[in-house]
């Protein structure tokens, strides 16, 4: 159960903040259903409402302040994603961003970042599909490290490589 002021992460919204946890007295829905009244930090005007008795895979806690800097200490460690079919490639980012889990966002953006640095080297542009997931892995990652570390989204990166090479 998460309580009201709580930061969690949230599927395909990204992090948000926990405003009420409620019922709701709209036609169509279950009066005696329990939902999370969410707010997202980075999407203004938005609301999400969330069923409390939901999958868990869907929504969780941000993490700590301590689980943010471990996580930052051991991005150097976490692999690059080895699928070489595009199709593949594709799935196993998709199914990634859905985890919902910061080591797989970090996956994703090494694996793009590598690529990226190939194809530009071979004299070719980035293609569509890492365009997008970077993008998508990038938005989720840094708006978590964000919140948990009190500093602006666009500062994350520079952050953590400070941290990285330090």
């Amino acid at each position: 159960m998460f309580n009201k002021g709580e930061y969690v992460v949230v599927g395909s919204k990204g992090v948000c903040v926990v405003t009420d946890v409620t019922t709701l007295n709209l036609s169509g829905v279950d009066k005696e259903r329990e939902y999370y009244i969410l707010k997202p930090v980075y999407v203004p005007g938005s609301t999400v409402y969330v069923p409390v008795d939901s999958s868990k895979e869907s929504m969780r806690r941000v993490l700590t302040r301590e689980e943010a800097l471990q996580l930052i200490a051991g991005i150097p460690g976490i692999p690059l994603i080895t699928i070489s079919n595009d199709k593949l490639l594709e799935q196993e980012y998709r199914g990634k961003i859905r985890t919902i889990e910061c080591e797989d966002w970090i996956q994703i953006i090494k694996t793009i970042y590598a690529r990226k640095q190939k194809r530009i080297a071979a004299g070719r542009k980035v293609t569509a599909l890492d365009a997008k997931y970077f993008r998508i892995a990038v938005d989720y990652l840094y708006g978590e490290l964000a919140v948990v570390l009190n500093i602006p989204k666009d500062s994350v990166e520079a952050y953590i490589t400070e941290e990285i090479t330090k």
